[in-house]
């Protein structure tokens, strides 16, 4: 296993030290998991398609459908 030095801000490393003696373990246990978690997450993401990112928002507009078929709404476009 590698070994990895970090600086943290004390406000940081207290929020550390008190979840690693909440669960009974080590700081780089905690961190550990941290980095995996978040690891795991960044590739989740770059796989994701944009309406996978954004499903949340995808239909909460109301509005007509598709505006590309209806003349009325064409008439001032680039002008």
């Amino acid at each position: 296993m590698k070994t990895l030095s970090v600086k943290l801000p004390d406000a940081l490393d207290a929020k550390l030290t008190a979840i690693a003696q909440q669960r009974g373990t080590s700081k780089s246990e905690v961190v550990r998991e941290a980095l995996q978690v978040l690891l795991v997450r960044k590739r989740s993401f770059r796989k994701a398609s944009a309406l996978a990112l954004a499903k949340d928002l995808a239909g909460c507009v109301a509005g007509p459908g598709d505006l590309s078929v209806n003349k009325d709404y064409l008439k001032d476009y680039g002008r």
